[in-house]
């Protein structure tokens, strides 16, 4: 949660686009779904934001499903979903293109979050208002659908809820239909959100897995700009998407087998075969009792030499976590439980939701607390100290401009996080709950490519535990599997990106000097790593066919050291303060002593990192392209499209990573 404090520096930003009632949607196609009972599709074409290549389409828009819709499934659903997607051909060949789905994780956390900070088509600038086409898109050549889920995310809804919100005492507010809108200050605002009802979303991994299957058979046979020739479809995902794509993936599998032997049975035609090839997950957090051990590890003996705890506090992360009655216990407890009482992990048993709850905090509190409480540096980036943006938080200023809802055609404001659903997740203990691994072992064994690809600067779900999950997957080449060695992954001439050790279809990647948000941190290694996988050639070189029976050759260790980075120069974006802002800069905004260009405090190191938007530390006010003060909106420094036409150098030119690298441990949640 954002403290008190935190909501009082937002208050005194105050900017038309930081809240307000989005523009009324229109151009906007709504169909009928086949599927009938009020199944339908509203989209439209979105290519005059963020993809900008000529020629080169998006549309945005819903996938609607009405109450009881997922009914025939097994789950009861007394809401409506309507999940957010943005789709985009790919650049190159798209009929002839795969497609991959992206999604971010959380629990709840919105996928534009890596479509415009990771790897998707454009970069927002520092002006939070306009973007740059990114060279290593992964829409080059695959097509690319980004989904806000489970409902309640990002820009995905259940119902819309007009509310009001007092940023001095915190109070949120629903507006009943007959209300006037009041009037807004400084210190009141105005907004349209889902219902923030925790019982109105996906309570669990498994859920989540249901309502994915169901927007999948929708989109995938009715959604009239997507005709390919290449039916292989991939999902990429990252973070808690270490649940999200083992679940997702082995459902729809189950599904389609069930669909091919015709036990399936459905008169409405959600009987489509969806052709899943790859399973890419990017930082994972798939599996606790295999990954919890790697967390006092990479505190205190990781490759790039940081001590980030010291001795005492690390003995106490290990006997928290192996002594009777500690973390390891507790989710043998949690997962004894589950098997008896929850099989199928639907949370439907009061006990074990209470038991793998309590595993969970306990863990999170002891195994991994001591980390954030002592170590001053970065969650998802632990060569960086606290505070700074990792990677710059720039999206989420523009994603609430008016032209940008109104090209999307979306109803609602758009948020990074919602707490609503990672509550949901959290009350059934989702986490430390079993299956992630032998859902790995099914897909493999049933010919479906796993990728794992860890950032080696991460502690969110770092890559130490990430390799002991490549390892601990029982399947049916797991010998040859461990035999592999690791081989290194050439990106170019000049340029190796990381280790990889692989055989046939599943491969476990090493990327160097690159956080959590892998894509951010090594953009054209993601993108070659992406493309190698899906197209079946070998990550090490994207020169050797897997069709056969490939084996990596090399060291059986990884462990090899990096050099320290330099600390990068830290700047404040005040819609992020919990994770970018300094103690004195919060001071300087709560009490006015301070400038604020699009959302950037000016202080001597944004005025060297972003001229173009806060001007020169010896002058007034804010850059040639934009007004002094809190004000986020408006069009200076750019239209939205494309490239900004103000101070272009100063946005292109500069690599995130020279900018700042923070973090947002306090919202204790993996993105």
């Amino acid at each position: 949660m954002i403290s008190q404090r935190v909501w009082c520096l937002l208050a005194c930003l105050a900017s038309p686009t930081f809240a307000q009632f989005p523009p009324t949607p229109e151009g906007v196609t709504v169909l009928q779904s086949k599927f009938g009972d009020g199944v339908s599709i509203s989209y439209k074409d979105s290519s005059s934001i963020c993809e900008t290549t000529p020629d080169v389409k998006s549309y945005s828009g819903y996938v609607h499903l009405p109450p009881g819709t997922l009914d025939d499934l097994g789950d009861e659903q007394d809401y409506p979903i309507n999940t957010f997607f943005w789709f985009f051909e790919a650049r190159n060949d798209p009929t002839n293109a795969p497609l991959s789905i992206w999604m971010n994780g959380g629990p709840g956390s919105s996928s534009l979050l890596g479509l415009l900070v990771e790897n998707g088509p454009c970069f927002v600038n520092p002006d939070s208002n306009s973007t740059t086409l990114n060279q290593w898109s992964w829409n080059n050549d695959v097509n690319m659908l980004y989904i806000d889920q489970p409902v309640q995310v990002g820009l995905s809804y259940d119902t819309l809820q007009n509310i009001t919100s007092d940023l001095v005492t915190g109070s949120v507010e629903v507006l009943d239909e007959t209300d006037e809108v009041p009037e807004q200050n400084a210190t009141f605002l105005v907004g349209t959100y889902p219902s923030q009802n925790r019982s109105s979303t996906s309570l669990g991994s498994a859920h989540a897995a249901r309502a994915f299957w169901q927007f999948a058979q929708t989109w995938f046979q009715e959604f009239p700009a997507y005709h390919p020739n290449d039916s292989r479809i991939a999902i990429a995902t990252e973070s808690y998407g270490g649940r999200y794509g083992p679940a997702f993936a082995t459902y729809l599998e189950e599904q389609n087998q069930k669909i091919e032997n015709g036990t399936f049975a459905d008169d409405d035609g959600e009987n489509f075969i969806l052709h899943l090839d790859t399973l890419m997950i990017i930082n994972g957090c798939i599996d606790r009792q295999v990954q919890w051990p790697s967390y006092p590890h990479i505190a205190y003996n990781n490759t790039y030499g940081i001590q980030t705890v010291d001795e005492t506090v690390y003995e106490d992360m290990i006997d928290s976590l192996y002594r009777e009655g500690g973390c390891r216990y507790q989710i043998n407890d949690c997962r004894e439980l589950a098997g008896i009482s929850d099989p199928d992990d639907l949370g439907n048993n009061a006990t074990v939701n209470d038991v793998c709850e309590a595993a969970e905090t306990f863990c999170s509190n002891y195994v991994r607390g001591p980390y954030l409480r002592y170590s001053g540096r970065n969650y998802y980036d632990f060569a960086t100290l606290t505070p700074a943006p990792t990677p710059p938080g720039f999206y989420q200023g523009y994603l609430n401009q008016p032209h940008v809802q109104a090209a999307l055609g979306v109803p609602l404001n758009w948020t990074q996080s919602s707490s609503s659903v990672s509550s949901a997740f959290r009350s059934i203990g989702d986490y430390p709950r079993p299956g992630w691994l032998s859902d790995l072992a099914y897909l493999l064994d049933n010919g479906i490519k796993v990728a794992l690809v860890y950032g080696d600067r991460d502690f969110a779900c770092n890559w130490i535990g990430g390799e002991a999950i490549s390892l601990a997957i029982n399947y049916s080449s797991t010998e040859q599997f461990h035999e592999a060695g690791y081989s290194p992954v050439t990106i170019n001439d000049s340029y190796v990106g990381g280790q990889v050790r692989q055989h046939g279809n599943l491969s476990f990647t090493r990327v160097y000097e690159a956080g959590h948000e892998v894509p951010a941190y090594q953009p054209e290694t993601a993108f070659k790593i992406f493309e190698r996988v899906l197209f079946n050639m070998d990550v090490a070189t994207g020169n050797v066919s897997t069709a056969g029976n490939y084996s990596s050759k090399g060291s059986a260790s990884t462990w090899q050291r990096n050099q320290p980075i330099e600390q990068p120069l830290q700047f404040c974006y005040v819609l992020d303060p919990s994770s970018t802002c300094t103690e004195e800069q919060i001071n300087a905004v709560e009490d006015g002593s301070t400038t604020i260009c699009r959302y950037i405090v000016k202080d001597r190191n944004s005025t060297q990192l972003f001229p173009g938007v806060v001007g020169s530390l010896d002058s007034e006010g804010c850059g040639s392209n934009e007004s002094t003060g809190g004000e986020g909106g408006g069009t200076a420094g750019g239209s939205g499209n494309g490239t900004s036409t103000a101070d272009t150098a100063s946005f292109v030119s500069i690599p995130w990573t020279l900018v700042a690298l923070g973090s947002t441990v306090s919202l204790l949640q993996t993105l």
